[in-house]
């Protein structure tokens, strides 16, 4: 029996995320930016046809924003993460095996269906997605992950497929593959396809009969692997459940030079708390924290330092890894330095159901520090993110907070940012 993969992927995410609130942004070119409003991460198909580059840095596309009317946002994380929850409810809804791969995108097992009904099935997953969320989507279908994004890929540049492809319904699949630079194949790369066309190897088609002996020295095994994808052999299964992170990374870059411990001290603690907040709802404890701090690389007065904390017991309590960070920051500190960047790592991470207490830990504080955080993430979740926070996250300046001048409303996550209309 032929395999049956899906990969269902969003299209523009991130700008289609905030056409959903504003119909005034469809057909017009939209972009959206990075932290601090750098660069551009997402662009509207209107944005593209302009030459706008993924990752242009934004002041250098200011003519073309006059000239065009281009509408820029800065990233709504809230916004886009929530939408990105709602869409791949409704795919788990539809589908019993679905690994979710990034934000905008899932792999789905559809060996549950029989080969006459999986057209119909993405045509109706995809008209639910954009009815009930408003994000449309874009289906790749065949026997391999990677040969589903290719179809996917195909699917969302050429209108005449309607959003969807079954490469498995393809008769001649070489001609297909000719289509595609090796460049454009999921996890090859830039790197890796200069080494290809180095030799000979230009297209998909051409890595799908390449010597095997010349792949596996180009890029060994995952090579080897993409090269049985492309000839419908599945290497890459579908992993419905996500395996809990083995470490918790949470930094940002700051809106502004930071010169004094005090804003350090606050933005850490302000990390540690997101950190700690995630390392719970994976039901997790750790036994180490590395927190780090660092200027630009780029100037001539530069410094970087981190600095490691390892904890007598595990936990996902987050004033003693505060404290902790904290207590790494006054190590690390120099006075003459413009830091622009810090954060903190979460390491050696363990299940709450792996860890056996040792015989001289206080079950009873661990009891109550448990509750504690269970009632604050509980009120935090029902009543908005920081309704409850810890002292050495607040301040009236927070001069690190990244620059976000252009955001567009939290509609689906702040009851005060609800969409209202006019009647």
């Amino acid at each position: 029996m032929e395999n049956k993969i899906a990969v269902i992927d969003a299209n523009n995410f991130f700008v289609s995320c905030e056409r959903v609130f504003n119909p005034k942004l469809k057909n017009k070119p939209v972009v959206v930016l990075s932290n601090n409003d750098g660069c551009v991460v997402a662009r509207s198909n209107e944005a593209k046809k302009l030459g706008i580059k993924m990752g242009e840095p934004f002041f250098k596309i200011q003519s073309l924003v006059k000239i065009y009317d281009i509408k820029y946002f800065s990233s709504n994380y809230k916004l886009y993460g929530d939408l990105s929850a709602r869409m791949m409810n409704i795919i788990n809804e539809f589908c019993p095996d679905v690994e979710i791969y990034s934000i905008d995108e899932a792999f789905v097992n559809l060996n549950f269906l029989p080969d006459d009904k999986i057209n119909d099935f993405a045509i109706k997953l995809k008209k639910t997605i954009e009815k009930w969320i408003g994000i449309p989507v874009s289906i790749g279908i065949s026997s391999s992950k990677t040969l589903a994004k290719l179809a996917n890929d195909y699917a969302k540049k050429n209108p005449s497929t309607n959003g969807i492809l079954n490469a498995n319904d393809i008769e001649n699949i070489d001609e297909f593959l000719n289509k595609f630079l090796v460049e454009d194949i999921w996890g090859v790369g830039r790197r890796i396809s200069t080494k290809l066309y180095r030799n000979g190897i230009y297209t998909a088609k051409d890595l799908k009969y390449a010597n095997p002996d010349i792949v596996d020295k180009i890029f060994h095994i995952n090579g080897l692997r993409t090269q049985n994808e492309l000839n419908g052999l599945s290497n890459y299964d579908v992993i419905a459940e996500c395996s809990p992170k083995k470490s918790i990374t949470c930094s940002r870059s700051f809106g502004n030079k930071v010169v004094d411990i005090e804003p350090l001290i606050e933005a850490v603690s302000n990390y540690t708390t997101q950190a700690t907040l995630k390392l719970r709802q994976q039901n997790s404890l750790c036994k180490a924290i590395l927190t780090f701090v660092s200027t630009s690389r780029f100037i001539e007065n530069k410094y970087f330092n981190s600095d490691v904390q390892i904890l007598e017991n595990p936990t996902n309590y987050t004033p003693i890894l505060i404290d902790k960070a904290v207590e790494s920051i006054k190590k690390m500190y120099r006075k003459g330095y413009e830091y622009n960047k810090c954060g903190v790592i979460l390491l050696n991470i363990i299940s709450e159901d792996d860890y056996e207490s040792d015989l001289f830990v206080d079950d009873n504080l661990n009891k109550k520090q448990n509750s504690l955080m269970k009632i604050l993430d509980k009120i935090n979740s029902n009543y908005g993110k920081n309704t409850i926070s810890f002292a050495s996250n607040l301040s009236k300046q927070k001069k690190w907070i990244m620059h976000r001048e252009y955001l567009s409303n939290e509609y689906t996550t702040n009851w005060e940012q609800l969409l209202t209309i006019k009647i």
